[in-house]
């Protein structure tokens, strides 16, 4: 069943077309990922499906109690909230419930022996048991602890970029939304938190929108995925894996389509060169159908560049790490750590945020100090180095003319030329878009560029922190292609999955109190490794703790209890009583007779006596036993 219906969307800034007529339908339980290459509006289209913004023309039709939550790239908070108060900001009945609930708790706090505000607080919490809200409140504060916000009382505006958007994440997952809308949730995030996300969307109970570079994340929680490509959409129901290949089936159509489309042009431009007799009605509608022909347009054709760059020579000697270490307000996060890089290293470096993962390469870059240690550059080292914060760009400048500041011609390994424009064209600026003013490109697509800029200065050895962060994933594919065949060393921080997968072979892993582990393999061999090691540490503790639980009890057990001792004294005597009983009852049954009702009686309860016997002396060599180690553990 279709919860939302999107019908004739058309959306433009200025004469540039977003998108023109554009229809969707989004159903119940659906998870959506919505991909194109940046700059063809696909946070414009969230925007607009979830009413921040208007489109020029189209309908947008759902039911009438219908909530959409919205989760956008850069949330923007109050500047004097706390955790608590944004994450319960909203105007439903149960977001006020709760801001209330927490107010009057922190008044309370405040003034414990106020009588006011401890009616206050027991009438809201009566109205908090009338709405069962306790699951919800409680639910909020476990989903902040699970994204790492644990103080809840904390101003949002002394949070850190990274701990902002963990805190939207929040308010935006405890709403009770019919569809959730989420704008590149993974930024930011490190990949613990992801694989958390990951988990708890594939439980949400709403439907899923989301654009998102994470391509792992895509894979595990989207059913149907969406490109947006030149203003149309296309579908494709299936995970990112599925799309991939649909896409590859749908391009060999349409280039199949294209060729007979050339070759038809072809042929009815030859018929109408040799002559044939004019004004005649055949031979008009043959000229109109030359026409039609030539408008059309054929799909988009990437150029494919050879992006094996000639850079500049690089040498033996590379980047040397001698015993480095660096504190930052007296925590430690690099302890000694030393490492010989080599021209052909493919590098990645991961751990949680705040861990020093920028600070190890911006010291190798030569632009943060070592507390002490030593970081040897090779003569003919050129660093290329892309950042998180990108340098500004000078927003009166032409695409085109911003990379040729840097150069206008660059050359492969074999000696072949290659224009900027052709770079442009790789990096997915057709010839038209290499015109534009940066002024109106979108911060997607200035990311793209500013990476293409650094990319054309011809370095020998790439520094990338978090470059795939704002770059859509048809970008990150050419950059991946690209740093294939890099003739020097790349080293790159990075969160995502993919992307390390594909473009690393050995990784600097922070694993806590400065401590950078040296492992060769993917960043799935690494987790794989990881959660082996997790696994088995969890089934030794278990085995330690039955061990404990052993120890412990027979620490305990010094001394037989009151019990044990009453029991051990009068089990002795019970056990004379039964054989004796048993004995009797043996002679009296040999003694009856012919009455058989008299001794199938006796029989019976010869047989209760002999039974009681036996569990009598099963419990007497049980505290035997008991006894035998205690007097052991004395005499020790």
């Amino acid at each position: 069943m279709n919860i939302l219906t999107v019908e004739q969307l058309t959306k433009s800034f200025g004469d540039k077309v977003l998108f023109d007529q554009l229809s969707l339908t989004v159903a119940e339980q659906q998870r959506i990922g919505l991909i194109g290459i940046n700059g063809t509006g696909k946070s414009t289209l969230l925007k607009v499906i979830a009413g921040i913004e208007t489109a020029d023309a189209g309908v947008i039709d759902h039911p009438r109690q219908f909530h959409i939550e919205y989760l956008p790239q850069n949330p923007e908070f109050r500047e004097d909230s706390t955790v608590l108060e944004e994450v319960f900001f909203g105007d439903t009945p149960l977001m006020t419930l709760f801001r209330t609930y927490e107010q009057a708790l922190a008044e309370l706090e405040d003034d414990p022996t106020s009588e006011a505000k401890q009616n206050t607080l027991f009438s809201l919490q009566q109205k908090m048991d009338a709405q069962q809200a306790w699951d919800a409140n409680t639910s909020a504060k476990i989903i902040l602890t699970k994204l790492g916000i644990e103080d809840f009382s904390k101003r949002v505006y002394d949070l850190s970029g990274g701990q902002k958007k963990r805190v939207a994440i929040a308010k935006a997952l405890i709403q009770q939304a019919d569809l959730l809308i989420l704008d590149e949730p993974t930024n930011h995030l490190d990949n613990q938190t992801i694989e958390w996300l990951e988990d708890y969307l594939s439980t949400y109970k709403g439907s899923l929108l989301t654009v998102t570079h994470d391509r792992y994340f895509l894979n595990r929680v989207a059913n149907r995925i969406i490109e947006l490509d030149q203003g149309r959409l296309y579908s494709y129901e299936g995970n990112y894996q599925v799309f991939l290949e649909k896409k590859a089936e749908r391009e060999a159509r349409e280039a199949s389509m294209e060729q007979k489309r050339q070759n038809l042009l072809r042929k009815e431009i030859a018929w109408l060169k040799r002559g044939a007799k004019a004004r005649t009605t055949k031979q008009k509608a043959r000229i109109q159908r030359v026409e039609q022909l030539k408008a059309e347009e054929g799909p988009r054709q990437s150029e494919q560049v050879d992006v094996a760059i000639g850079s500049q020579r690089l040498g033996k000697k590379v980047i040397e790490i001698n015993e480095v270490e660096k504190a930052i307000d007296g925590r430690t996060l690099i302890d000694q750590f030393s490492y010989l890089v080599l021209p052909n290293d493919r590098i990645g470096i991961i751990g949680p945020n705040g861990s020093g993962k920028t600070t190890l390469l911006n010291m190798i870059a030569g632009k943060v100090k070592p507390d002490s240690g030593e970081i040897d550059i090779g003569p003919t080292v050129k660093i290329g180095y892309y950042t998180q914060e990108s340098q500004e760009l000078d927003e009166n400048l032409r695409v085109i003319e911003y990379i040729k500041e840097v150069a206008e011609v660059i050359y492969t390994k074999d000696g072949q030329a290659i224009t900027a424009a052709q770079m442009l064209e790789r990096f997915l600026f057709s010839r038209h878009a290499q015109w534009t003013k940066i002024s109106k490109l979108s911060g997607g697509e200035k990311r793209r560029l500013y990476l293409l800029r650094i990319l054309m200065s011809e370095p020998n050895v790439l520094f990338l922190d978090e470059p795939t962060n704002d770059l859509d994933t048809e970008t990150l594919s050419v950059l991946e292609d690209y740093l294939e065949q890099f003739p020097g060393a790349v080293i790159t921080v990075s969160h995502d999955r993919y992307f390390l997968d594909r473009s690393v072979d050995h990784l600097f892993a922070f694993e806590g109190n400065g401590s950078i582990r040296h492992f060769y393999g993917s960043y799935s061999d690494y987790i794989e490794e990881k959660k082996q090691q997790e696994k088995e540490a969890s089934a030794q503790k278990k085995v330690s703790s039955e061990h404990e639980k052993v120890r412990v009890k027979e620490t305990r057990q010094k001394k037989l209890s009151y019990k044990q001792k009453r029991e051990w004294e009068d089990i002795q005597q019970q056990i004379e009583l039964l054989e004796q009983r048993s004995e009797e009852l043996k002679a009296e049954i040999e003694n009856v007779g012919s009455d058989f009702e008299k001794a199938n009686g006796l029989y019976e309860e010869q047989q209760k006596v002999d039974d009681e016997l036996e569990q009598a002396i099963e419990r007497w060599a049980e505290l035997s036993e008991l006894i035998e180690k205690l007097e052991q553990n004395e005499s020790v």
